[in-house]
């Protein structure tokens, strides 16, 4: 269970808080977690959810130790046109995270896990999916404007949003 280790791994990875420089909280508090069709078909949603909710109390105790007194907040969405699970900590409230494109909070983890899970294509935006007369990247682009994408927020500061 590969993915299950490295969603446990990103608890005890670097972690910048830095509400002046966003650029380096996200560069380093960002985590890619791709996996092979074997292992993301052996794994069930509660597996999942149950390891991302593990890193993310372990990353609420580690932000304790450091003193930081302000708003943070620990996500996971799933990044269609990659095809994985991506998770960051940043010192921002839900509503500021750092997307070019529109996303909605989601309250259940296991929805964003499920997309994930299920993607048997990780990635590869197949000719069916295509509207007549666009390309892959006005296809992306016009999905980046249109539909938001469901991202699991947690807090894990100590400050409230």
């Amino acid at each position: 269970m590969v993915l299950l280790t490295w969603i446990a791994e990103v608890a005890d990875e670097p972690l910048v808080l830095e509400p002046d420089d966003r650029q380096v909280e996200w560069e380093t508090n960002t985590w890619r977690l791709g996996t092979e069709d074997e292992d993301m078909m052996s794994l069930s949603v509660p597996e999942v959810v149950a390891a991302f909710e593990r890193t993310a109390a372990t990353i609420r105790s580690r932000i304790r130790e450091l003193d930081f007194h302000g708003v943070a907040t620990f996500y996971v969405w799933h990044d269609e046109q990659a095809g994985q699970l991506r998770c960051s900590t940043g010192s921002v409230p839900p509503n500021e995270l750092p997307f070019d494109g529109s996303y909605v909070h989601s309250g259940d983890l296991g929805l964003v896990i499920e997309a994930s899970l299920a993607d048997r294509q990780p990635g590869v935006v197949t000719g069916s999916n295509l509207e007549d007369g666009q390309n892959c990247a006005e296809q992306a682009a016009a999905r980046q404007e249109g539909t938001p994408f469901p991202v699991w927020v947690t807090s894990v500061g100590a400050a409230s949003p």
